[in-house]
């Protein structure tokens, strides 16, 4: 029987979910330094299976400056835009605070000012791995910039981007920045995926980008920048499919791995793609799912800074040597040894079904630190865990409070191996009452991939203001150029194609994206609304611009959530010493806080007060209040 293989590679655990018609079953493994030998390790499967990943080698190769020599070539007096940015500071008051330096170096950037015989001698002579070209104009007119682009392929024989193929829009210092980023990962990207591809049996390979949508193992390459939030952006998929089943109008999908917590919000089920991400302080404005993701972590180190005072992360223990409780080498206090000195965590808990711990190796850790700080091992245990749950907080109001949404009127969507130990904590400071902690909860973001669905998008800046009649025309124009993306990339057509828009009032300088639709009074009364929620205020008189256009056509999921089997009415609950075993729980079933409830790859505590039901999916319904 034909299986479905999804493959997340975390910072410290590897993520396994394997669909076989009858059953799914979800694992974890820790990650090894070559991701491309974990996954192998951790998969088997025939040639009619079907193989979906999540990635972090670009951001890897990001965070850790491994990426390519990068030219970029731009018209003349243009060569600094990259360097020069938008003027603004990353901190106003403090003066020591800077921008990440360019990705290419001065010396390496070239302005055109027709002469193709120059550019192309200077650029030669510069031997780069990877060419960006970015005409300022290319958002409007395209064709100079791809012509430049193919003639420096053909005549160095290496990857040449073009910012109106990665980039469409105007605004030149995003447009520009975007298509260095990209290029600066497409070897790492293409050494990765290709080594993984040769070796993999599977005829069908797919890999998850920031969109939240599948591509083909050979375009991820020349995709690189997209690929910067693939991993996290299965959780995401994963939160909007359960949100969509259960009826929940607003989500807060919390995603705490070992290594990282990633955060993001999702209306009536469906997941919002914006274009404005930042990764490590750099512009990456390509189709991204709106997840903010922090240094937090079960594998995050406790340590007293200078001052004195408790901090924790963002430094990770991350698989190797690991928390002091994994007993493999590591002797840093984290999280997780915080939350078993707690009693958290069960001693006898094998994290990722196989890794033993060791409370006492996790006690001492935790009493070096409390010892510098000059407290007891609870107190430094029960710090900790205060300090990154405001951490969390933090990163919960951000994509909520801020952007306008009451917390308190969504559901808190808990996964990760170590989201459930958090969940209840983080949604009674936010004032939130329910949490739903998903089935799979530890594996959530493997099974993402299993939801997610093939997709292609398709962008153009149209600046059109209120009552132009061109707006009907762009709309149906770009459509077919999306259908007819998916088709090349994928071979069969689209099921569904969605349309967004970058809308403005005239004079601002700033967009908001709302779905487009053909009717000038629709897109209004959307952008509006949006305006209204976002800063407190709309300005009816004012005449309304709309800037981009955006189209994303989306295929078929491998699954939906209807085909995530619920466990079974016959089971009978098995309890020791106040820990439940997951897997012994029927629909329907309830408990009573406190208590502990463990599965293979994680655990979830509820306090005093809470109350969790079974519901018939699986999934464990935690009400507060």
């Amino acid at each position: 029987m034909t299986q479905i293989i999804g493959v997340d590679v975390g910072g410290t655990f590897t993520d396994v979910v394997v669909f076989s018609g009858a059953g799914i079953t979800g694992e974890k493994v820790p990650t090894s330094l070559d991701q491309s030998e974990g996954v192998l390790r951790a998969v088997s499967g025939g040639p009619n299976d079907v193989f979906l990943h999540g990635t972090t080698a670009a951001t890897n190769a990001l965070l850790e400056e491994r990426g390519a020599r990068v030219d970029l070539v731009t018209d003349a007096g243009y060569e600094d835009i990259i360097e020069i940015g938008r003027q603004d500071r990353p901190s106003l008051y403090d003066s020591s605070v800077d921008r990440p330096s360019p990705l290419v170096d001065r010396l390496r950037r070239h302005g055109f000012d027709g002469d193709r015989r120059a550019l192309l001698k200077r650029v030669i002579e510069s031997s780069p791995e990877v060419v960006a070209v970015g005409l300022i104009e290319s958002y409007s007119d395209p064709s100079d910039e791809r012509t430049l682009a193919t003639e420096l392929q053909e005549a160095l024989s290496i990857p040449v981007l073009a910012s109106s193929l990665v980039s469409p829009e105007f605004r030149e210092y995003e447009r520009l920045s975007t298509t260095v980023l990209s290029a600066y990962l497409t070897p790492s990207v293409a050494d990765y995926l290709q080594s993984l591809d040769s070796r993999l049996t599977m005829n069908t390979r797919l890999v998850m980008t920031s969109s939240g949508g599948l591509l083909p193992f050979a375009q991820g390459p020349e995709s690189a920048g997209r690929l910067i939030l693939s991993g996290p952006a299965g959780g995401a998929v994963a939160a909007a499919a359960l949100g969509r089943y259960h009826g929940h109008e607003t989500v807060l999908s919390f995603d705490m791995g070992g290594t990282s917590t990633d955060v993001c919000r999702i209306t009536n089920g469906v997941l919002a793609v914006g274009s404005g991400h930042q990764v490590a302080g750099r512009v990456n404005r390509v189709p991204s799912v709106p997840i903010r993701t922090i240094g937090a972590g079960g594998g995050s180190i406790g340590w007293a800074d200078a001052g004195g005072a408790l901090r924790v992360g963002p430094r990770s223990a991350g698989a190797i040597p690991g928390p002091a409780a994994y007993g493999q080498g590591g002797s840093e206090p984290t999280v997780t040894d915080a939350n078993i000195v707690m009693g958290n965590i069960p001693a006898d808990l094998a994290m990722g079904g196989s890794v033993a711990l060791d409370a006492d190796a996790a006690g001492e850790a935790i009493e070096r630190l409390g010892s510098t700080l000059g407290l007891s091992v609870d107190a430094t245990a029960s710090g900790m865990l205060e300090v990154v749950d405001s951490h969390m907080e933090h990163a919960l109001r951000a994509v909520s409070v801020e952007e306008g949404a009451d917390p308190r009127e969504a559901v808190l969507v808990a996964f990760g191996g170590a989201g459930g130990l958090h969940a209840a904590r983080l949604a009674r400071r936010l004032g939130i009452g329910k949490v739903a902690v998903p089935p799979l909860s530890g594996v959530f973001s493997a099974l993402g991939l299993l939801l997610a669905a093939p997709r292609a998008d398709a962008a153009r800046t149209v600046m059109m203001q209120e009552g132009d009649e061109r707006l009907a025309a762009e709309i149906r124009q770009l459509s077919t150029e999306a259908s007819a993306r998916f088709t090349a990339v994928f071979g069969f057509e689209q099921l569904s194609t969605h349309v967004t828009s970058d809308v403005r009032y005239v004079g601002q300088s700033h967009e908001l994206e709302v779905e487009a639709d053909e009717s000038w009074q629709i897109v209004r009364d959307r952008f509006e609304s949006t305006h209204l929620q976002m800063f407190g205020f709309a300005r009816s008189g004012e005449v309304v611009e709309l800037v981009n256009l955006r189209v994303t056509a989306n295929g078929v999921p491998p699954l939906s959530w209807e085909d995530v089997p619920g466990p079974s009415a016959d089971l009978q609950p098995v309890v020791e010493n106040g820990v439940w075993d997951r897997r012994t729980l029927p629909p329907g079933f309830v408990i009573e806080g406190p208590a502990i409830i463990t599965e293979t790859n994680s655990a979830v505590l509820i306090q005093v007060g809470d109350r969790l039901e079974v519901l018939g999916d699986g999934t464990l319904e935690i009400s507060l209040w």
